[in-house]
Formats: C-alpha cells, sequence, structure tokens
C-alpha cells in the first residue's frame, strides 16, 4: 500500500503570481495534467510529485477511462490516492463506476447529492464497499499532497443528502496551485456560478461543460486570465464546443486544445513553466 498523506483543510489560500507560459520546461519535480480523449464527457488525471495520483471524473464510458489510466499507470499500480466526481451526471460518473471495480481508490471527494438513476444508486453502493474516505465538498476545503494545493471554490454550501434542480451547478470546483503554476477544473458549471467565482487567476482553464455557451463568458476569461484552456470534448450533437466559447476564446488570446482535435492532451509543469505532450 502506497505510503501516502492526504489532508483535507478549510484554510484561506495565498495569493499567487502568474508565470508567463512558455513551452519547455526548466527542471525540477513534474506535475502531470492528463485530459484523457475519451469522447464527450470529462476526465482527468493528475500525477502529483511525491508519487500521489488523482482521478478528476471518469466520462461516459466503462472502458475507456480504464485504457487511458493503463496508459499512464504501472501495470502492477492499481491503487488511486483520491477519485473526485465533479458531478453525477453520466458523462463524468460513468467510468468511475469501472475504476471502482479496477481500483483501489483511498479517498473519495464528492457533492453527497441525491439524484435519481441505476448508474447513481450503483455509485453510492460502490463508494460504500470501496471503504475509502469520504470526503463532501465544501468552500474553502483543501488538499494537500506534497507542493500541491488543491482547493474547493464551489459549491458554496454543503450539499450532501440535498436534491438540487440544476446539477451541473454543483459541480465540485477544484483550484489546484504548484508552487507558480495554476489549474481550474470546472466541472459543468454555467455563467451564473463563474461570477460568483473567487481567486480564479489562473494559468490553465479546463473550459466548462464541454465548450457550452452558457459557460465561459467573457468576464469570466477576463478575471481567470488563462494562458491555456482545454476543452474536453468528443462527438456530439449539442454542438459542443460553440463558435461562441471559441470565438470569446480567440479574442482573449488564449491557447486552445481539443480532446476531439488533439487527443489525449498532457500539459507539464515543474511549477513555473509548462510543456503541452498530444497524441495527434
Amino acid at each position: 500500500m502506497k505510503q501516502s498523506s492526504f489532508i483535507l483543510l478549510s484554510l484561506l489560500i495565498l495569493n499567487v503570481l502568474v508565470f508567463p507560459f512558455v513551452i519547455f520546461l526548466s527542471f525540477g519535480a513534474y506535475l502531470e495534467v492528463s485530459f484523457f480523449d475519451i469522447g464527450q464527457g470529462d476526465s482527468i488525471f493528475i500525477e502529483i510529485p511525491g508519487d500521489y495520483q488523482v482521478l478528476i471524473d471518469g466520462g461516459p464510458s466503462y472502458s475507456k477511462v480504464l485504457d487511458s489510466l493503463s496508459s499512464e499507470m504501472p501495470f502492477n499500480d492499481k491503487e488511486i490516492d483520491l477519485v473526485v466526481l465533479s458531478h453525477p451526471e453520466s458523462d463524468h460518473m460513468t467510468g468511475l463506476l469501472s475504476v471502482l471495480e479496477n481500483y483501489k481508490v483511498d479517498n473519495i471527494l464528492w457533492t453527497g447529492i441525491e439524484k435519481d438513476g441505476e448508474k447513481f444508486e450503483a455509485w453510492k453502493r460502490m463508494i460504500k464497499e470501496e471503504g475509502a474516505n469520504i470526503y463532501y465538498a465544501n468552500l474553502g476545503d483543501k488538499i494537500i499532497m506534497g507542493d500541491v494545493i488543491m482547493e474547493v471554490i464551489s459549491p458554496f454550501n454543503l450539499l450532501a443528502g440535498e436534491r438540487v434542480k440544476n446539477v451541473n451547478d454543483t459541480a465540485v470546483v477544484l483550484k489546484l496551485q504548484y508552487n507558480d503554476s495554476s489549474f481550474l477544473f470546472t466541472g459543468d458549471i454555467s455563467s451564473k456560478i463563474e461570477e460568483e467565482l473567487n481567486d480564479v487567476d489562473i494559468d490553465v482553464l479546463k473550459v466548462a461543460h464541454h465548450g457550452s455557451k452558457y459557460s465561459t463568458s467573457n468576464d469570466f476569461l477576463e478575471k481567470t486570465s488563462p494562458l491555456i484552456s482545454v476543452i474536453q470534448v468528443g462527438k456530439n450533437s449539442y454542438g459542443h464546443p460553440t463558435e461562441e466559447v471559441l470565438t470569446r476564446l480567440d479574442n482573449f488570446g488564449i491557447k486552445v486544445l481539443r480532446n476531439d482535435l488533439n487527443g489525449n492532451i498532457k500539459i507539464v509543469s515543474d511549477g513555473i513553466n509548462y510543456k503541452i505532450i498530444t497524441n495527434k
């Protein structure tokens, strides 16, 4: 069993200085953030210096996330430190059911909201059977793994046990800080939630809701000022990513990466600089 420390705190985060984007790494321990090409859905695998592993969402397929994980993890490594379910919709949750069947998960973070459906019932049953430490996301919670801090910046209230009308807007939004490098993982939130987020000046933005026109507003891009954006999107009938969002990103001069065009997308950082690796 891996000897890993997992700390969940409620502290104030320090303001950070964002450095300019460069292609090549300098030196030091590397943070690797892989945005899996798993179709129309989200799945993000984070490898943190110190041998910590985090999986945010599992995409819409039972098998694709397993294939993606096997390409990043040693064949004999069947343990993940932390699994995050941003919100219990099929395009984020389905693959996590396979992960729970095939990996030992030490910690689970999600909102704990109630929802109908067979997959959701399977999720609740399987996380209980997993025996992992279960945390319900709340504003200001922090996860500390080595030199990486991930802070919950949405939802704004504890939602465990509640039923909600708009599941997308309850998504766990995480800001990751590794020295001077910063990422924002937004789930499927809309502009309504984006407007209320604080402390979101970051380098890399996971574009919300696969590039829906109802997210990624001009005001949000102005206050986040990302250098790089990643759109997790596959073949779909929704028109994602929309021209409205692509135009906004272009107007701000933000580099756009897309799973449907770039395949698997890995962003590697030494804490200051970034390197982008794709397989298309």
